[in-house]
């Protein structure tokens, strides 16, 4: 596994940057005290987290290790951060280009994007908030709003050609884990 920069040395560096490193730090030192249950802080590049994000128990992606990133912007918490995955995940609020998630609370009040006010992006979210959602989306996708059409076609009119895909990104997933 690859070896990541001191995260408060990340952070501190954030700081000459961007508002973000203060409530980063926070958030931060949070994890670290009270690591949370379903995900796991891999590192921190130039400012952007990795987390790992483990599958949910009882859903198909139960034993997948999903490395995520989480670029924030120079304006956070003000603006939210966006999330991609970095290891390949099959799901209809995953664009199948990118990894990019798309998932309200990362929902940006600026951007246009329709979803109601109050599930939208606000300063209070956190980092474990976020992950919390995304893991939520793995167990329920919400099929109004999806971002990869395929996979949710799938799901619909073949569940058992979406089982056997889930499950193929699950072993990809661990692969790619271990080889970060």
């Amino acid at each position: 596994m690859k070896r990541f920069p001191s995260a408060i040395t990340s952070l501190r560096f954030l700081a000459t940057k961007s508002m973000s490193a203060a409530p980063l730090m926070r958030q931060l030192a949070e994890i670290e005290a009270n690591p949370p249950h379903g995900f796991s802080l891999q590192g921190i590049v130039d400012g952007n987290w990795r987390v790992v994000i483990f599958g949910p128990p009882n859903t198909l992606y139960e034993g997948g290790t999903f490395v995520a990133q989480l670029d924030f912007p120079r304006s956070y918490p003000q603006r939210p951060p966006k999330m991609r995955f970095l290891s390949h995940i099959f799901h209809p609020n995953i664009y199948a280009d990118g990894g990019e998630v798309c998932v309200s609370i990362l929902d940006d009040a600026e951007d246009g994007r329709p979803s109601e006010a109050f599930l939208r992006w606000q300063p209070v979210h956190t980092v474990e908030s976020i992950v919390i959602s995304v893991q939520s989306l793995l167990a329920e996708p919400n099929f109004r709003s999806p971002a990869n059409y395929r996979a949710s076609a799938m799901f619909h009119t073949n569940p058992e050609a979406y089982s056997d895909m889930v499950r193929r990104c699950v072993k990809e997933s661990n692969r790619f884990f271990e080889q970060e």
